[in-house]
């Protein structure tokens, strides 16, 4: 009796999760299923701007692996090199233990990492928003400020502590000024000694408007939405430096601040140039099947992946959440076709829309193509993450009926420090969404 296949799946995100319950529910017992991730959980990350601003519990956004994923052995575990010869991955567990691992198929689903950029004082100053940790630490911190900042008789430190900037004004970026500019309302509130005192969101990007990706309707939505909440949008613009108490942007003006956000885009994992396989735009090249060529062992699909769009010859996929986790599935099904279960399809995609929240009543929305805005573009976003979450969907529910009819608690918790969370880091991207 042959032994049954070995499929490992590197990495948890949205396209490693859907390849491997897709895997899971197609072969079941016919095949020995692993999916090896740093953490035991999926990260829900449309959800983390409302970790970073009180309105959600971190467990609510974390997935956990091994109750949603039947059949599959979870491997806590860091993939440090791939011997494509020998068709073994080395592994590195949270302690330090290596190990290896033999496959039959891999499914490269690492993600991707901070783009990082050669501005002076970035890499010491500014904070990524990728993961829990960040947002956990970004919501202690902006408490602080607003805290210390009661207490500071210098104006110009007062200044500092209330001023908050955010760079890169694509999904991830107006997600956290928008949020965060109600979450310092909040904040203010309860702290009587800054009644006067003039409280900063400011987001910055080179492009030429926010969501430069994006329709132009969600943008102008948008833009709308976030300058009413008194969020300063400076486009065309970019830092040239970043220091602790200050940034300097690139039209000359200097923004006193103590807080730098870095939402300007990602990277594909290191993993992927540790290959030694082709790479386009730094993703690991694959075709319209999503497997490697040259390596019918080995396929890849989500941000570590240069997808051929279909719909539009020449052009790459975006790294989306919604790309991501069809690609998973996708690839998930013709992993099941080499080994004779099925048939292979190429990754075909059609285009339903986005959604942006903004937080409190407001998001940017359209799906099918109508345009939506303000709080029936919010319902969508919500029914559409309920709709889309694999699990603690009644535990998020919750969180928001409570947080619609109580007030948020702006306290520290004082789990991550700073040091905690370095601008570079391997934690995943948070992604655009797509209803």
């Amino acid at each position: 009796m042959e032994p049954s296949p070995r499929i490992v799946i590197v990495g948890g995100g949205f396209a490693g999760y859907h390849a491997a319950r897709t895997l899971s529910r197609s072969l079941g017992d016919s095949a020995r299923i692993t999916l090896v991730n740093p953490t035991d959980f999926f990260l829900y990350l449309p959800l983390l701007p409302e970790v970073a601003t009180g309105i959600l519990e971190p467990r609510r956004v974390a997935i956990p692996l091994a109750a949603t994923l039947p059949g599959v052995c979870c491997v806590l575990s860091e993939v440090r090199g791939v011997d494509l010869d020998a068709r073994r991955l080395t592994m590195r567990t949270p302690e330090g233990d290596t190990s290896e691992l033999g496959y039959d198929r891999l499914v490269i689903t690492v993600g991707s990492v901070n783009k990082l950029l050669p501005i002076p004082g970035i890499t010491e100053i500014a904070h990524g928003f990728r993961g829990i940790p960040e947002a956990l630490y970004l919501r202690d911190h902006i408490t602080q400020q607003i805290e210390l900042a009661e207490l500071a008789e210098d104006p110009l430190e007062r200044a500092e502590r209330c001023t908050f900037v955010v760079v890169g004004a694509g999904y991830t970026g107006t997600e956290v000024a928008g949020n965060g500019a109600l979450f310092t309302a909040d904040l203010v509130r309860a702290h009587p000694g800054l009644r006067d005192q003039r409280v900063r969101w400011l987001l910055v990007d080179i492009a030429g408007r926010v969501l430069p990706e994006l329709d132009h309707r969600l943008s102008e939505t948008a833009d709308r939405a976030l300058r009413r909440r008194g969020v300063e949008i400076c486009l065309g613009t970019s830092i040239s430096e970043a220091s602790r108490r200050a940034v300097r942007l690139t039209n000359g003006q200097t923004v006193p601040t103590r807080s730098l956000i870095w939402c300007v885009g990602a990277r594909p994992d290191p993993l992927v140039q540790n290959l030694g396989l082709p790479t386009n735009t730094g993703r690991l090249v694959v075709d319209e099947y999503l497997g490697v060529p040259g390596h019918p062992e080995l396929f890849a699909c989500g941000d570590a992946a240069a997808v051929p769009d279909l719909t539009r010859p020449g052009s790459l996929t975006a790294m989306t959440a919604q790309h991501a986790q069809r690609q998973g599935k996708r690839a998930a099904q013709n992993v099941a076709a080499s080994l004779g279960r099925g048939e292979r399809a190429p990754y075909r995609h059609r285009d339903l829309g986005f959604i942006v929240d903004l937080g409190g009543a407001q998001a940017a929305a359209n799906p099918l193509g109508i345009h939506l805005s303000g709080p029936l573009a919010k319902a969508v976003a919500r029914g559409y993450h309920l709709a889309a979450m694999p699990a603690n969907r009644a535990r998020v529910a919750v969180d928001w009926a409570l947080e619609a009819v109580l007030p948020r608690q702006g306290v520290q918790l004082g789990l991550v420090h700073s040091t905690a969370v370095p601008l570079d880091s391997d934690a995943p991207e948070l992604p655009r969404i797509e209803p």
